[in-house]
């Protein structure tokens, strides 16, 4: 199975079965814009339960923001996105396709961070065409026409055009913990160093989105800043590095999948001394995952500066006050959710299986009735099911026969099915079946939470080579 074939087969699964549904489709749908359907939203949520649990709950140097997607224009003002969170955009004269030029093969610009609205040339090899209509960049592409376009969305707040203001909707989280760092170091009393953790909604108007859920115009981030004193950020850097690798071995993202990417000067943003990307191999290509940023004091320099406030750190011991220094992991999680989709599809001579970790799937266990028809059975498959809705999510099905049921809830990687028979009314045993192996084994009712239970909290890693 090629990577491409992959990709094609993903996107089918996801609308067949309900994890991701094109936006407005009966409207016609909008263009770059995806809802979540149950498995999807399930499978979100788990990630991002996982991520929280790991990387907040579980340690002591976390506080916890949930801040508002409006902020004052200032605020974008002072961080620099404003002029410089830009792409560059070109359009070709045949088609009126636009896209980023650099994917051009062969493009070079001349300038490295032109400002908002710039023009800049640049130059391309002789066999580079458009990447809409394959014509010729010679003939249609304007060496001069290349404008650096702001991706931020804007829009007005006020009841009428007159009294209306420009507002954004915020392009990353992290604006918003360093405009509050005062206020939590006001009422947490934490030393240094310390993270402020968010998770949410951003909104970037990308000039090329595209690859299905992997680049959109709104998506979900998990990311923190961790405020740390100058002299730590390259040991602070590499174990954060570490951490991110780590909880994706942990997830079961095999490592010859991923590779870490440095980025290079000209590309790195504006507030950084040093990025990195962790990167997953995808039918288009490596594409970031993860990001890791070395962010100094640049924020905190610049909304001290402009605000007037004090967002200084004072040494409880020496009572010495300093900037801290930023280190910024961050995690998208709507690009997570397809990869670890793309990870774990699995195909066999009779099935289609998603091999994800237990802990991560939609519904943990299935439950059904051997027959529908049978009053007996149904009974005691609703108590079963039941009562393990309490511990896990459960699904109900009693379509069609075992055999089918079995394959559909692999299809969408359930880890367990459990099967209420005649059997089961006598001797109080149900059939639980394993998603990855297939094996049935018999076990007490009374013995099933415990038997799930032990899947959540330990699992090997579930993801090998790719067939």
């Amino acid at each position: 199975m090629s990577e491409k074939d992959l990709m094609d087969k993903i996107v089918s699964l996801c609308k067949r079965r309900g994890f991701v549904f094109p936006g407005s489709e009966i409207y016609g749908g909008l263009a770059n814009s995806w809802d979540y359907g149950d498995l999807g939203a399930r499978l979100k949520n788990n990630l991002k339960d996982w991520w929280w649990k790991r990387f907040v709950e579980s340690r002591d140097d976390m506080l916890v923001l949930d801040a508002a997607i409006f902020m004052n224009p200032k605020v974008w003002e002072a961080s620099g996105h404003v002029g410089n969170f830009t792409d560059p955009l070109i359009e070709c004269k045949k088609c009126h396709h636009r896209f980023r030029p650099d994917q051009i093969s062969g493009y070079e610009q001349s300038k490295a961070r032109p400002k908002v609205g710039e023009t800049v040339s640049f130059t391309f090899s002789a066999d580079s065409k458009c990447p809409n209509c394959d014509a010729p960049a010679g003939q249609y592409l304007d060496p001069f026409g290349v404008k650096q376009f702001n991706l931020m969305f804007k829009t007005s707040i006020g009841t009428t055009q007159e009294t209306s203001s420009d507002v954004y909707l915020r392009p990353e989280l992290a604006q918003a913990m360093f405009i509050n760092l005062k206020n939590f170091l006001d009422t947490s009393r934490k030393r240094l160093p310390f993270g402020i953790a968010s998770v949410g909604k951003v909104f970037r108007n990308e000039i090329t989105p595209g690859n299905f859920i992997f680049r959109t115009l709104e998506f979900d981030l998990m990311e923190f800043e961790y405020f740390i004193r100058p002299a730590e950020w390259e040991e602070k850097f590499e174990y954060w590095l570490n951490e991110q690798k780590v909880w994706l071995r942990e997830l079961g993202f095999a490592d010859d999948h991923l590779r870490v990417r440095e980025h290079n000067p000209e590309e790195r943003a504006h507030y950084s001394s040093r990025t990195v990307d962790i990167e997953y191999k995808t039918s288009f290509g490596w594409k970031e995952m993860f990001g890791l940023a070395y962010r100094g004091d640049y924020d905190l320099k610049k909304h001290t500066e402009k605000s007037g406030q004090s967002l200084e750190y004072t040494d409880p011991d020496t009572n010495e006050k300093f900037l801290p220094h930023v280190i910024e992991p961050t995690f998208g999680l709507t690009r997570l959710l397809l990869m670890t989709l793309l990870e774990s599809y699995r195909e066999e001579e009779d099935r289609v299986y998603l091999k994800l970790h237990p802990k991560l799937a939609p519904y943990k266990v299935a439950v059904f009735p051997l027959l529908k028809n049978k009053p007996e059975l149904v009974a005691k498959a609703r108590e079963i099911y039941n009562d393990l809705r309490k511990h896990f999510t459960v699904a109900w099905d009693d379509r069609g026969n075992v055999g089918k049921r079995y394959y559909s809830q692999d299809e969408i990687g359930t880890p367990f099915c459990v099967t209420v028979d005649f059997e089961t009314l006598e001797d109080g045993a149900v059939t639980i079946r394993d998603r990855d192996t297939k094996q049935q084994s018999r076990i007490k009712v009374s013995e099933l939470v415990s038997y799930i239970s032990k899947a959540l909290v330990w699992f090997p890693s579930p993801f090998k080579e790719r067939d």
